[in-house]
């Protein structure tokens, strides 16, 4: 029976991960297919499972990275920290029961991506937005030795707010990671509301975003002189840790 592995979340018209592993398993000549399965809701997971028996892994991506945990066996040490799950990998239980176990590849994506780029001058850095992307960026930079804070549309507990956003701190903050989906393809001229004119060439900007390969953010950055870079290359090596984890 030909192995499938699959993506849940909402909406995928622009995720890559069906692409590039059906293209993996053609080019490898693995007996394997790679399926969307785009769901209004995370307990949709049960139906997913039921109606696809040789289903060995999935991914899951925006909206339930944090909402899948509920329906899970089992965590790895990193998901179960960072609080969010992006890699679930089928593991056979009593009795033969599947039982599933989430981990988290973007940690690993982002920190080997992002390391080249760092130096001395960045120990600390601004993530925007709280979503599960985030809380994986913010303890792949813990493990870097730089001190991420968290910076929401409105001041909540362990965040600082858009408004917040001094010329101090944009001064001692010269890693800001954009963890939202604003300036996300179609939306490209969305930009999130940074004093981008306190950029400076010291500043390093990241975007988890690779839809466009430009965003606005990014550009807004790259105009100041900024280092900028894109999430696509953290796109591939999560994926490759997924695949790691599915086959280990």
């Amino acid at each position: 029976m030909k192995k499938k592995y699959g993506l849940i979340g909402y909406p995928l018209e622009h995720s890559f991960s069906k692409d590039f592993f059906n293209r993996k398993f053609m080019s490898e000549n693995i007996d394997a297919e790679y399926l969307n399965f785009q769901i209004n809701n995370v307990r949709e997971l049960g139906n997913i499972l039921r109606e696809n028996p040789s289903l060995c892994g999935l991914n899951v991506t925006l909206p339930y990275k944090k909402q899948v945990i509920a329906l899970l066996d089992e965590l790895d040490e990193d998901a179960r920290r960072i609080g969010a799950v992006n890699v679930i990998k089928f593991v056979k239980g009593r009795f033969g029961r599947r039982k599933l176990k989430g981990y988290n590849s973007d940690i690993i994506g982002f920190k080997q991506s992002i390391t080249a780029l760092l130096d001395e001058s960045h120990r600390n850095a601004l993530i925007l937005g709280t979503g599960g992307a985030s809380r994986a960026v913010f303890h792949g930079l813990k493990q870097l030795g730089i001190h991420p804070v968290f910076v929401s549309r409105t001041k909540k507990e362990f965040c600082i707010a858009y408004e917040e956003l001094t010329p101090r701190i944009m001064e001692q903050y010269t890693v800001i990671v954009n963890t939202t989906p604003v300036g996300m393809y179609p939306n490209v001229e969305q930009c999130l509301d940074i004093p981008y004119d306190l950029l400076t060439p010291g500043h390093l900007l990241y975007d988890l975003l690779y839809n466009p390969d430009e965003t606005a953010f990014l550009r807004e950055g790259k105009n100041r002189g900024c280092t900028v870079k894109n999430g696509l290359e953290m796109l591939l090596l999560q994926a490759y840790e997924s695949w790691r984890i599915w086959n280990m």
